[in-house]
């Protein structure tokens, strides 16, 4: 190995510069954006699916401009296209495309030694690896979820097939993470990245090997430059980006916006998305009174997102199951303050410097509390942009994807120098 270059052999079934473009979106993004990184400091070598080639090709070089090489594996077209549309299809089309990754990987390795290899898409703890157990050399894993589910208390929030889809999706989880496939690639890491405390919670087994790295990341040019701006006053100005989908937990954001209407008039609550729920919670917005206080937008192109973001007061974030929530970072990087839930990924990315987290609990109380976080920014004069700069910071701080890659290449250096691998401490 190259004291400064070392081998390394990574696989990412997702891989896309383009969130337009790609079949998994954010599992895309994650996994082009840390394969460009480790390009940058090692010399790389990728697995990923066929139908990345338009994105990748030429687009992950080292640091002199050098292309990486990349290998790319398809499925048939005929079992590809009976898999990619159904909900669970994808995961059988990901296990296939493993089985054949797999056998590429152990072409490679025989015929070049690598120092290490790291798998990052598909990122859930649940979903073994087929390349990592022969592997002959250190394995990193991750970042992955999958630990995440809808608290119990809040489950009654959800519509009864909804919470049979949940329990379901639960067990079934449960039953991957019992296989041998599992068991062995959670043996075999090095290092295990871990995007929220509830997937940490299910690798207790493991957890000298458990760091803490975020799926999500952001551009530097997307962090605000300059003053993070004050509350406009006359009325407070909540923003929500996201699917009107049932664990978004939007009815949560209703009841709040109820309760503080109360106390903060006048307020808005922008909603930015489009999803299935939107009649269910336009009918719960009339019986609470709250319709008028709603504006409902449809998707946005990105860059009026960030603006949007940053002519608002407080971003509001009530998912009950998200294992990494993007958008949050995305309101951090523009200087907007957070309340959310202190569940998943947005548990993990908000800390009481920049944002809010409420504990879950039983509904009513849950939304009190979201409507007390919220309230506080009508109460407290300069608090919106206090916490505001505080969550820009820690976005360019630590959330660009040039700093998770210097975190990554940190967490490299220590797998294999055979030191445990650093972690920060949560908070």
């Amino acid at each position: 190995m190259s004291a400064a270059r070392p081998k390394v052999l990574v696989s990412a079934y997702a891989c896309h510069p383009s969130p337009a473009a790609a079949h998994f979106p954010g599992e895309a993004i994650l996994g082009w954006s840390l394969a460009r990184e480790i390009a940058r400091f090692a010399d790389m070598q990728l697995i990923t699916w066929a139908f990345n080639r338009d994105g990748v090709e030429g687009t992950l070089t080292d640091g002199d401009g050098r292309p990486a090489a990349v290998h790319y594996v398809a499925l048939p077209d005929c079992v590809h296209r009976a898999l990619r549309d159904r909900h669970y299809g994808v995961r059988f089309d990901y296990f296939l495309w493993q089985r054949q990754a797999a056998r590429l990987a152990r072409h490679l390795a025989a015929a070049e030694r690598f120092d290490l290899f790291h798998q990052i898409t598909f990122s859930n703890d649940w979903m073994p690896s087929f390349v990592a157990p022969s592997f002959p050399g250190p394995f990193v894993w991750g970042p992955i979820g999958g630990g995440q589910r809808v608290p119990a208390p809040l489950l009654r929030t959800l519509a009864p097939r909804e919470r049979r889809q949940e329990r379901a999706r639960t067990f079934l989880q449960n039953v991957w993470r019992a296989t041998p496939a599992r068991r062995r690639t959670a043996r075999k890491a090095s290092a295990i990245l871990v995007c929220n405390a509830e997937t940490e919670g299910v690798l207790t087994r493991y957890a000298d090997r458990v760091v803490d790295f975020p799926v999500n990341g952001i551009r530097r040019e997307d962090v605000l430059g300059g003053p993070v701006p004050a509350a406009a006053g006359g009325g407070l100005r909540l923003l929500y980006v996201g699917r009107y989908d049932a664990i978004k937990g939007l009815p949560l954001a209703l009841e709040a916006l109820r309760i503080l209407a109360r106390v903060a008039p006048p307020v808005t609550l922008e909603l930015v998305g489009e999803g299935s729920e939107r009649p269910r919670l336009e009918a719960l917005a009339a019986r609470l009174g709250v319709s008028d206080r709603l504006v409902w937008t449809p998707w946005s192109p990105r860059a009026e997102i960030f603006a949007k973001m940053r002519r608002s007061d407080v971003f509001l974030f009530p998912s009950l199951r998200d294992g990494g929530g993007a958008v949050v970072v995305e309101a951090m990087a523009s200087g907007l303050p957070v309340v959310c839930l202190d569940v998943g990924g947005p548990g993990f990315h908000v800390r009481d410097e920049w944002g809010f987290k409420v504990p879950p609990g039983p509904p009513d109380a849950v939304a009190a509390a979201l409507a007390a976080a919220l309230g506080r920014f009508h109460a407290e004069a300069g608090l919106r942009a206090r916490l505001g700069a505080a969550g820009r910071d820690r976005a360019g701080s630590y959330y660009t994807w040039d700093r998770l890659g210097e975190r990554l290449r940190a967490i490299y250096a220590d797998v294999l120098a055979g030191a445990p691998p650093w972690r920060e401490e949560r908070t």
